[in-house]
């Protein structure tokens, strides 16, 4: 859990390698229905796997409530609500993309729900790199409409071999291959959280609620890189999230 919490500052320091000079639409126009609904509760629905990565769904899941309850909302109970969906045999989120939500809002008492659909989940342990591609598509349970979308693709790299040459980049590029093997899931899932929900609009129990809609809204798909191994990642993410949290 420390590991995750520290991966939620990993945002910023993302996605300054990944501006453009594209203009960029206000929150409050691309995410419309936030603004007009002020949701207040968010139901995380199971992920949908379509990769072969059978771990990726479970991790995912127990991941997502970090970067929606810093943005300001009530998270149902991840595993409350994976459990109770389990029951009532409500796992597959698939079968309810498409269908009235309207009986998870009376029986979670949520505004919104939030569904995920893990496309890509490879590892090159060569080239010592994990890219993910996960869409993220959150509906209105009273509207069935999507309020918010968005797809991101992010490559985390775990390469220990950076200014090195001959037998040391050898030793280098072992290490970064075994970094990679041995990377924890919930720490990439974090990481790809983290990034792709940034932009939602602040909720209820943020200072920022009603107060962010002019700020730029990230774009639709994106893709970005984590460079540098696991030790430098996390000493940059650990320099921004106290910056991060010492501006609240």
């Amino acid at each position: 859990m420390k590991k995750i919490l520290l991966l939620s500052g990993l945002v910023g320091v993302i996605l300054l390698s990944g501006c453009s000079t594209t203009k960029l639409l206000p929150k409050s126009e691309v995410y419309k229905g936030f603004y007009d609904e002020k949701p207040v509760a968010i139901l995380i629905m199971p992920p949908i796997n379509k990769t072969t990565n059978v771990e990726a769904k479970e991790f995912f899941h127990t991941t997502l409530n970090i970067p929606l309850s810093n943005a300001g909302y009530y998270v149902i109970p991840p595993f409350l609500s994976m459990e109770i969906l389990k029951r009532e045999s409500a796992y597959d989120a698939e079968l309810f993309f498409n269908a009235s939500l309207a009986k998870f809002g009376e029986v979670f008492g949520a505004d919104l729900a939030l569904f995920t659909v893990i496309n890509k989940w490879e590892k090159a342990s060569v080239l010592a790199t994990i890219t993910v591609e996960v869409e993220y598509i959150i509906k209105s349970v009273h509207t069935n409409e999507t309020v918010y979308q968005r797809t991101g693709n992010i490559t985390v790299n775990a390469n220990t071999n950076y200014g090195q040459s001959g037998y040391a980049a050898l030793i280098g590029m072992v290490a970064s291959a075994i970094q990679t093997a041995v990377t924890d899931h919930a720490i990439v899932g974090a990481a790809c959280n983290n990034v792709t929900l940034q932009d939602l609009p602040a909720g209820p129990y943020s200072p920022l609620n009603g107060k962010d809609g002019s700020q730029p809204a990230g774009k639709k798909d994106f893709k970005v890189s984590v460079n540098g191994s696991a030790k430098q990642v996390a000493k940059e993410t650990a320099k921004w999230y106290s910056r991060y949290t010492g501006s609240r």
